[in-house]
């Protein structure tokens, strides 16, 4: 069949259509080939030059700035030094003894260095940059650079390293950073690959560690071009790394080192505590220690130093020291005995020096009694029999309830290393720790805070602040997070009786003001700094009959580990309080005459927001208290600070 000239025209115009299309798009993919090539041929030409003479990109992680620690007032207490450091990759050095000879001769490396560097780098993956020195002087880490083409696989970095610029003062709450060691990585199942870097700095105890991840930061990364010897020919491309979080506490930098400075050589720790926001202000365990030893790599001689030092400096005795908290307890079972309605403020007990129980004397401090004592006068006088027959009447569980309600055999959530929970024992307790049951001694013993109770000074400063405010307070270390505030919270009532609080607090006013007050010597004569306390004089040994009827031995007549510890707990002002302290010194006699002027002091620096003026001080202790001033080794801030004239502490 023949087609008309039309069908033949509509045809043609069909497949010239078709043509023109596969030819623009045959044209267009030649396009895109011809500029591809011209990509890799012109402008990329020198690139894949250098690669073909044996170069390669390389990718290095960038350590992240560590988050800076600041106190209160916004003073950094944990920072970031320059650190001038040389490291060494296996698979770039090729022949890595050749490289570290040749590296020797520009700076010292020991012959124990090198083999401890070398057994090092066969442990770690060949790419893996292995530090070789930290801490180089400018001159070294010139001399290095200047000579990089002749040391393959040798790197030099300038980075960050951390610093405790006030030394012991924060030792033991702020913890230390060191290198990561393959123990702490095996605790983690999926390492951050930043913590492979050399040197890189990870913390090990307190609140650096409990704090690490806020503290660490995110890595950068920067894409280099090398050598076939492993040299850095440049630098391609750099992502600059996130500086970790900065953490501010509630910790007063120069209350701090009073109260370390207070504290001095002996053998103690110390926790001032806000009252209303359960702000810790300072919470100081003695003797301290350098913490830049540890960041830096302390010797071997300086740790042995440390570890068998008598009085532990590495043991944070504010929250991980349990001890009896001896008659600072009382008012625990005062209130469990008020509370559970078995006495009245004005009920009395009659203490003629000793209650005998199941034919065992159970002893009063003061050998020839108290006579008839009341709820008050038992604090005021800190009167053990009162309380030897208050326990019976109450009994342990109580006793053990009322003392976790107040912040002793808890736990307190807080930043820090080993938080100790204390023991508040009950029947329960014993039956399950011991597979005994209580007896009534228990009870006698446990009602003065000794036997089975055991507090930290930590807990007896939330127990001090519980009492003054009735509220369930709970300490808290973190003030803001890269400037943003932590809520204060909104603290519950105890529950308790507001009544029975009243007399538990008139009783540690007396034990400070009272004619007959066991602390009395230690008191604050400014009334609008007014101070209530409580003594306390824990056993570490026992007295036996015979020594008693020979006459008990003095402590400074025995060894320093078989003395007393001396405790004190106080707050102020009474009026309206705000501060609670809590002081333990171990082995140091009696609460009343080592402990209580310590803790008061502290109190004072607290209240003042600095040196207290001697008028707070009681007329015939002023000249005294100067001098002291004048032989603590306070830091230059806190001698500087004047004085205010009165309460200026919000």
């Amino acid at each position: 069949m023949r087609r008309s000239p039309k069908d033949i025209i509509d045809s043609n115009r069909v497949i010239s259509r078709r043509a023109m299309m596969m030819g623009g798009l045959q044209l267009g993919v030649v396009g895109i080939l011809a500029a591809r090539l011209r990509s890799l041929q012109v402008r990329r030409a020198d690139e894949f030059r250098m690669l073909s003479d044996g170069n390669s990109i390389k990718i290095r992680l960038l350590p992240p700035a560590r988050g800076l620690i600041l106190d209160r007032a916004g003073l950094v207490i944990a920072g970031n030094e320059a650190n001038y450091r040389v490291t060494i990759t296996r698979e770039e050095a090729g022949d890595v003894p050749a490289v570290l000879d040749r590296l020797a001769r520009l700076i010292p490396i020991s012959q124990a260095e090198r083999d401890k560097l070398l057994e090092e780098i066969a442990k770690r993956s060949p790419s893996t940059p292995i530090a070789v020195r930290d801490r180089l002087s400018w001159e070294e880490f010139s001399a290095i650079a200047v000579n990089a083409p002749a040391l393959p696989g040798v790197a030099t970095e300038a980075g960050l390293s951390r610093v405790y610029p006030r030394g012991s003062d924060f030792a033991h709450a702020m913890g230390y950073v060191g290198p990561v060691s393959d123990y702490d990585l095996s605790k983690m199942t999926a390492p951050d690959p930043v913590l492979m870097l050399p040197e890189f700095q990870f913390g090990k105890v307190g609140i650096e560690a409990k704090l690490e991840e806020t503290l660490r930061g995110k890595a950068g990364a920067r894409r280099v071009e090398v050598n076939s010897a492993g040299r850095e020919m440049r630098e391609l491309s750099r992502q600059e790394g996130q500086q970790g979080a900065t953490v501010q506490l509630t910790i007063d930098a120069a209350l701090q080192n009073y109260a370390m400075a207070r504290l001095g050589e002996e053998s103690g720790a110390a926790v001032a505590m806000d009252i209303v926001t359960g702000d810790i202000l300072a919470i100081a365990s003695s003797p301290g220690f350098d913490p830049n030893l540890f960041v830096r790599g302390i010797s071997s001689r300086d740790y042995k130093a440390l570890i068998e030092h008598d009085h532990r400096p590495l043991t944070d005795k504010t929250v991980q020291g349990v001890y009896p908290p001896g008659s600072t307890f009382k008012p625990v079972t005062l209130l469990a005995g008020l509370d559970a309605g078995v006495i009245g403020p004005n009920d009395h007990f009659y203490c003629p020096g000793h209650l005998e129980v199941g034919g065992r004397k159970f002893h009063c401090w003061r050998r020839g009694g108290h006579g008839s004592v009341n709820a008050v006068g038992s604090l005021e006088h800190s009167c053990d029999v009162y309380y030897y027959e208050l326990a019976q009447r109450v009994g342990i569980d109580r006793i053990g309830a009322m003392a976790k309600r107040l912040g002793i055999g808890v736990r307190h959530d807080l930043p820090m290393s080993a938080v100790a929970e204390g023991i508040a024992p009950d029947r329960a307790w014993k039956r399950a720790r011991y597979d005994q049951e209580w007896q009534v001694g228990d009870s006698l013993n446990a009602s003065i805070g000794q036997g089975y109770v055991l507090a930290s000074p930590l807990q007896l400063a939330v127990m001090t602040a519980r009492v003054a405010s009735g509220r369930a307070i709970e300490p808290r270390l973190i003030r803001a997070k890269d400037g943003v505030p932590v809520p204060v919270p909104d603290f519950p009532d105890l529950g308790i009786n507001p009544r029975h609080l009243a007399v538990a607090r008139g009783g540690m006013d007396a034990v400070m003001n009272g004619k007959h007050g066991t602390a009395a010597g230690a008191k604050i004569v400014l009334d609008d700094w007014r101070m209530a306390g409580k003594t306390g004089t824990s056993q570490v040994r026992n007295i036996t009959a015979a020594e008693r009827a020979r006459g008990v031995i003095r402590n400074e007549q025995l060894p320093w580990g078989r003395r007393d510890h001396a405790l004190f707990v106080c707050y102020a002002p009474v009026q309206a309080p705000r501060i609670a302290v809590s002081l333990i010194i171990e082995h140091g006699g009696g609460g009343s005459a080592v402990a209580a002027p310590v803790a008061r002091d502290i109190l004072l620096f607290a209240l003042a927001g600095g040196l207290p003026p001697l008028a707070a001080y009681p007329p015939g202790q002023r000249g005294k208290i100067d001098e002291q001033r004048k032989q603590m080794r306070l830091a230059p801030a806190t001698v500087a600070a004047e004085p205010p004239a009165g309460p200026s502490r919000a």
